[in-house]
C-alpha cells in the first residue's frame, strides 16, 4: 500500500475543469528514460520542489526533478492563488507555550519572509502571474466574530509589525466587498496570482539556471545511503549524492518509509464563474479586487479576478471518489449562491478538487530527515503553500548548500510525529469536520 485515498484523485479526474489549465500554454517535460547521476535528486514538481531545484541550480548544483505527472500537477497548478501569511494551523499563544515566546515569534515572522520570497522570485525572473490584490481581507460570518477580529488585528500588528484595518458592515460595502458579514479586517501583507503560471514560470526558471526536469516519472524506490542514493523509476534511475522529498499531500507512504502517516491529506475544492459584467458586479456589491476568506473553521475563500471571474473556493468532502467529488461540486455551488445571491444566475463552468496537507503538529517542516543522512523533506502547508512551500524550497536549497541568509525557525525544522490509525488515519477528519461545522453555526 503506497497511497491512502482512491485512485481517482491521483489522476486527472479532479482537474479535467479547471479554469487554471485554460491560462498557459501545455507544458510536457520529457519522461527519464536513461540512467542519469546528480549532486541532487528532488522527487515532485510543486513549489517545494521547483523552489529547491532553482535554487540549487543558480548556485552551479546539478539538478535532477522528477514528477509523477507534470510539474504542476498537483496542489500548485490547481490552487485558490493566495500568497499570503499561513503554512500552520495553530494559535500563536499555543505554538509559544510549545516552543517559547521567541522561537514562535520566529516561525511567524518567516511566514512574512515567504510572501516576500514568492515576490522576489516573481520579480526577478520576470514572471507574470496576473499579480493583484492589497493583502487579505478576513470576514467575520457572525457578529460575535467581530470580537476575534479585533484580537487578531492585535496579535497581526505584534507577530509581523504591519497595521491591520479593521472595517465595519458599512467599510465593507464601500470598498465593494458586500455581503452578509458583520465586519472585517484587512492585513496588507501578501497579494492574489494565477498559481498554475506562478509554477510553469518557476519551472522554466529552474530549467534556465540548468536544472534537469522530467514529468511522467513515477519514483517507485529510494535506496542506498548519503552521497550513493538510488532513485528507481519505470525506464531509468538517478544516482544522487541529495534527495529532497517534495510531494507534499501527494506523497506516497514508502518513498521514502519514513514519510508514512506523518502527513495527512484533505480536499479543498473550487468553481469559478465566467466573466461577471460590471452591471452584475454592482448588483451584488462586490467590485474589489481584494482577495477575501471568512471566519469559519471550514472556510470559503474568494476573490474577483482581473477578468472579471470570480473564484470561490471551499474546503472539500471527506471522501476520495468521483461520485464524493460531484456531491461536493453541488454543495460548493450552494454555498456560493447562499453567499452571493445576486451571482445566483451565473454560471460556474470550472470546478476543481485538490489536496491540502496536515502535519500533526500543525506546522509545516522543511530539514533533514532524521536517522537518513542526506535526505531532506518538507510537507504540510495546511492550506498556504503558495508562499510557505516556495520559502520551504529556498530553505532546503539552504540547508544543502550548507549556507545560512534566510530566517531558519525552530518550527519549521522539528520532524513532525505520526497519526494514528496508519492507512485509515483520514478517518479522524470526520469527527473534526463535525465539530468544526457545529462550530461554525
Amino acid at each position: 500500500m503506497t497511497r491512502i485515498c482512491d485512485p481517482f484523485v491521483y489522476g486527472d479526474g479532479p482537474v479535467e475543469t479547471c479554469f487554471w489549465n485554460e491560462t498557459v500554454d501545455a507544458v510536457s517535460y520529457p519522461m527519464l528514460t536513461s540512467d542519469v547521476s546528480a549532486d541532487v535528486a528532488i522527487i515532485g514538481g510543486g513549489y517545494t520542489g521547483l523552489s529547491a531545484a532553482l535554487h540549487l541550480a543558480e548556485a552551479g548544483r546539478d539538478v535532477v526533478l522528477l514528477d509523477e505527472q507534470q510539474p504542476s500537477w498537483g496542489a500548485s497548478g490547481r490552487n485558490g492563488g493566495f500568497c499570503c501569511l499561513g503554512g500552520s494551523h495553530i494559535e500563536p499563544a499555543t505554538l509559544a507555550k510549545r516552543i517559547g515566546q521567541k522561537a514562535a515569534q520566529d516561525y511567524f515572522l518567516a511566514e512574512r519572509d515567504a510572501v516576500s520570497c514568492v515576490e522576489n522570485i516573481l520579480g526577478t525572473h520576470e514572471i507574470d502571474a496576473d499579480t493583484h490584490s492589497q493583502g487579505e481581507t478576513l470576514l467575520a460570518h457572525r457578529k460575535r466574530d467581530l470580537l476575534s477580529l479585533e484580537k487578531k488585528a492585535k496579535e497581526t500588528s505584534d507577530l509581523y509589525g504591519v497595521t491591520p484595518e479593521l472595517l465595519s458592515r458599512d467599510d465593507l460595502v464601500r470598498q465593494g466587498m458586500n455581503g452578509d458579514f458583520h465586519g472585517g479586517l484587512t492585513i496588507p501583507i501578501g497579494f492574489a496570482l494565477n498559481p498554475k503560471k506562478y509554477a510553469l514560470g518557476l519551472a522554466r526558471a529552474a530549467q534556465r539556471a540548468g536544472a534537469r526536469i522530467h514529468g511522467q516519472t513515477s519514483v517507485t524506490r529510494i535506496s542506498g545511503q548519503s552521497g550513493a542514493f538510488r532513485l528507481k523509476t519505470a525506464q531509468g534511475t538517478v544516482s544522487a549524492k541529495q534527495v529532497i522529498i517534495a510531494t507534499n499531500g501527494y506523497g506516497r507512504e514508502t518513498v521514502p518509509n519514513w514519510l508514512a502517516n506523518r502527513y495527512m491529506p484533505a480536499q479543498s475544492s473550487v468553481i469559478v464563474t465566467r466573466p461577471l459584467s460590471s452591471e452584475e458586479q454592482e448588483a451584488q456589491g462586490w467590485t474589489s479586487a481584494q482577495m477575501a476568506y471568512d471566519t469559519r473553521a471550514l472556510l470559503h475563500y474568494f476573490r474577483l479576478m482581473p477578468d472579471g471571474r470570480f473564484l470561490f473556493g471551499m474546503r472539500g468532502g471527506l471522501r476520495t471518489t468521483h461520485r464524493a467529488d460531484q456531491a461536493v461540486r453541488r454543495l460548493i455551488r450552494r454555498d456560493f449562491e447562499q453567499m452571493f445571491p445576486a451571482w445566483s444566475h451565473v454560471e460556474t463552468p470550472y470546478y476543481w478538487s485538490g489536496f491540502v496537507c496536515f502535519a500533526r503538529n500543525l506546522t509545516p517542516f522543511a530539514g533533514p530527515v532524521p536517522g537518513h543522512e542526506g535526505l531532506f523533506a518538507s510537507f504540510a502547508y495546511h492550506g498556504n503553500g503558495v508562499a510557505m512551500a516556495s520559502y520551504c524550497g529556498a530553505l532546503l536549497a539552504e540547508q544543502i548548500l550548507e549556507q545560512r541568509q534566510l530566517r531558519r525557525p525552530k518550527a519549521l525544522t522539528a520532524p513532525p510525529g505520526r497519526f494514528p490509525g496508519g492507512r485509515f488515519r483520514r478517518l479522524a477528519l470526520w469527527p473534526a469536520y463535525l465539530a468544526y461545522g457545529l462550530s461554525d453555526l
